[in-house]
């Protein structure tokens, strides 16, 4: 299963290099969904700690520099603040495949990460695409107990149900929308929230305002 879940991440981000490989400079300056950040900034953000050596890896474990939160990003965002776009294409396409932090949880954190970073981009370029089933699956999973996510405690007091996949998870009145949709609102993206309908809709939506997004 793990080398399976390495291949889809795999996949993702090819998917993500065939995307931006032909982006003009007012698409990569242009907004994301993540607040403050520009599609440049949540491109690099995706691949730079396969940038990292293994020592560089250790060395920010050790320090607590590596855990997942929005100032850890922020900061290396800036350590790599240098890269042209062209340096972050070519670093995508020489890590096709997770390594190093984004290669944990068999590469769930890549195929979690490299997803929404993904719609991030997407739709505010008005670039929309469908996403394989046997892809999101898994990362709709994980996003119920990855710690940067917590879909789980987004989702509390109402049932999550996809209308295009067979998935669902809690318990209390429902919420549907695409598997998509759905993925991006335990992501905080709030801007989905009106592509979900359901009794547990108003219950869900005040989840993600008490914990915000990023």
């Amino acid at each position: 299963m793990i080398g399976s879940l390495a291949d889809l991440a795999t996949e993702e981000r090819r998917s993500l290099l065939d995307l931006v490989e032909g982006f003009t400079e007012a698409q990569w300056r242009a907004p994301s969904l993540c607040a403050g950040w520009s599609v440049r900034d949540v491109v690099l953000h995706h691949i730079s700690y396969d940038l990292l050596t293994g020592r560089e890896t250790l060395q920010r474990m050790v320090t607590g520099r590596a855990h997942p939160g929005s100032s850890s990003n922020d900061a290396r965002l800036a350590e790599l603040a240098g890269l042209t776009t062209g340096n972050i294409v070519s670093a995508l396409r020489a890590h096709q495949r997770p390594t190093g932090l984004t290669s944990g949880f068999g590469c769930r954190i890549s195929l979690l990460d490299g997803m929404i970073h993904q719609q991030d981009v997407r739709r505010p370029l008005n670039l929309p695409r469908t996403i394989p089933g046997k892809r999101i699956l898994p990362a709709l999973n994980f996003a119920l107990w990855a710690p940067p996510v917590r879909g789980a405690v987004r989702g509390r007091g109402v049932r999550l149900v996809a209308d295009d996949l067979d998935w669902s998870f809690g318990r209390g009145p429902e919420v549907h929308g695409s598997a998509e949709a759905l993925l991006l609102a335990m992501g905080g993206r709030t801007v989905v929230l009106d592509e979900l309908t359901g009794p547990g809709l108003g219950r869900f939506t005040r989840n993600l305002g008490a914990l915000g997004t990023r």
